[in-house]
């Protein structure tokens, strides 16, 4: 395969992609074999869309051609395929267990069930078919399940979200590549493996879940729901049980893959003496514009059919130092009631394949430090959930939502304007300034009027702002060494919760790369003897 990039075409003018990679190999249309979109990104600048793609092209008499052309941009298409051996010699005593069956430890999980280590997969909330349910109730009527919801449950936070799978991580081993491929071989659209800002969508990727429980099942995986991990028990600072539900199940490997919320469970680890440490994250809230708006903005037209709905990404340096920043942009999407606590209330974004909606929503977040909440390792969260029971007592329970003119007026806002509310979960009007502390409001009204210049519209007057985003990332690192292993022997702390990922892509290949620690430490279970 020959592949070329920087292969550029006009939005209108896409259907002759294969005449313009014939020109660009110096070559008929009829010598190219077949053609294959590596990736896919699009620049709106100036006015003149232009699809640029990477493309890799089968042809007869592939090193002639490459031998009569003259470009960096054309080169033989590189083997991007994801390979590792089982080198372990170890024994098992039991079989891995596996504590969330989020991305991270779904994708452990299938790698594992694939090369034959047969994992037990605990997950606290319910498999996703009921959680959905649950969750509908929740916003239908305010009754919070605190063990499914829209952080807990299989699937992990992620399902309820857009379904992003961009990341900015170097990927030398093609991990990713892999993640991608498994999540198109249980359904997800095949365009993910190109495009430059890949997502599935909060509908899709439920389907994708329950095929890839069904297949590592079949690749001898077991999965228990509504099962919380309770306690541990550590012999000589090496894990010789777990408790799960009040019941003991003997595991000598355990892989945590807990997600950013599972508050109690850091509070347990702690207790038990597992090192770990606080870490900076971000705070704020949402903010929801039309997204004909974002369209117009980023495409210079409000719609278009092959174009996708606009998404931003935006960045700001406050005068007081802290970062301001766009987080989890969800075009088309919903603000969700993304609550998992009595009496606390967080929000995020939710967007299904489609992007559908009439409005696009991000969270606009604030860097907090050690500094704000505190140096202990369980500080961070300790300062979310103060934010979080503002957030619900403003709101009586509901979403509070201001407009943008009055949060810089510091008033209660009374009467929406022309933007619509989109919600899943019912909402307030309300002042969210009485109660986000100074800093993170003064960051947010010196940055939404600077983001107002690169979006025509942003700092509009009747912008809803709606809160309180404060699960941007895990306030807690788990620390481990260089084969995942943390401070007691036996555990391994993966994923975004443990404070080594930030969404559902970097999360599943942190779940691969634990795999093939595991594998090449220990002997597969169908190669006992």
């Amino acid at each position: 395969m020959i592949r070329l990039r920087q292969v550029k075409v006009q939005l209108d003018k896409r259907d002759n992609l294969l005449k313009k990679v014939s020109q660009l190999l110096k070559i008929k249309e009829i010598d190219i074999l077949s053609y294959k979109i590596s990736k896919e990104s699009i620049d709106a600048r100036h006015n003149n869309i232009l699809l640029i793609y990477e493309i890799d092209v089968e042809v007869k008499n592939e090193d002639y051609i490459l031998s009569k052309t003259n470009s960096k941009d054309i080169f033989k298409a590189p083997d991007e395929s994801f390979k590792f051996a089982i080198t372990g010699t170890n024994e098992l005593l039991e079989r891995p267990v596996i504590i969330g069956a989020g991305p991270a430890g779904l994708f452990c999980a299938y790698i594992l069930a694939e090369y034959g280590y047969k994992p037990l997969i605990i997950e606290r909330g319910e498999q996703v078919e009921d959680r959905v349910k649950t969750i509908q109730k929740f916003w239908d009527n305010g009754i919070l399940n605190a063990n499914s919801n829209v952080q807990f449950g299989e699937g992990g936070a992620g399902t309820f979200s857009d379904g992003k799978l961009n990341t900015l991580v170097k990927d030398k081993e093609f991990i990713g590549k892999k993640v991608f491929e498994i999540f198109v071989e249980n359904g997800a659209p095949e365009e993910i493996m190109y495009l430059n800002k890949p997502h599935i969508g909060t509908d899709i990727l439920r389907r994708v879940i329950i095929s890839i429980r069904k297949k590592i099942i079949i690749m001898g995986g077991e999965f228990l729901y509504n099962s919380c991990l309770n306690d541990i028990e550590i012999d000589n600072n090496t894990l010789k049980s777990i408790i799960v539900n009040d019941q003991k199940i003997k595991c000598s490997n355990l892989i945590l893959a807990i997600g950013h919320s599972a508050r109690d469970t850091f509070k347990m680890l702690f207790d038990k003496g597992i090192k770990m440490e606080g870490k900076p994250f971000a705070v704020g809230l949402r903010i929801e514009h039309p997204q004909q708006m974002i369209n117009k903005s980023q495409y210079g037209m409000d719609s278009h059919p092959y174009l996708k709905a606009a998404s931003y990404k935006l960045t700001y340096k406050a005068s007081n130092g802290r970062g301001v920043y766009s987080f989890c942009m969800c075009p088309g999407g919903y603000v969700v009631n993304a609550s998992s606590e009595e009496n606390r209330l967080v929000v995020n974004g939710m967007s299904n394949y489609a992007r559908e909606s009439k409005n696009a929503n991000s969270a606009l977040v604030v860097t907090v430090t050690p500094r704000d909440f505190g140096d202990h390792p369980l500080s961070g969260i300790e300062y979310q959930r103060n934010l979080e029971s503002l957030a619900y007592r403003l709101g009586k329970g509901s979403i509070p939502v201001q407009l943008y003119k009055d949060f810089k007026n510091n008033v209660v806002t009374n009467k929406l304007g022309n933007i619509k509310v989109l919600t899943k979960g019912n909402y307030t009007l309300t002042n969210l300034r009485d109660m986000l502390p100074t800093y993170i409001s003064e960051s947010l009204l010196e940055a939404i009027p600077y983001f107002g210049k690169k979006i025509k519209g942003f700092d509009c007057d009747d912008a809803i702002l709606l809160g309180i985003e404060s699960r941007t990332s895990s306030p807690i690192k788990i620390v481990r060494d260089i084969n995942y292993e943390s401070s007691i022997k036996g555990i391994y702390p993966i994923g975004e919760g443990a404070g080594y990922a930030g969404g559902i892509t970097t999360s599943a290949i942190d779940g691969v790369k634990m795999a093939k620690v595991f594998a090449s430490i220990y002997i597969p279970i169908i190669n006992k003897r």
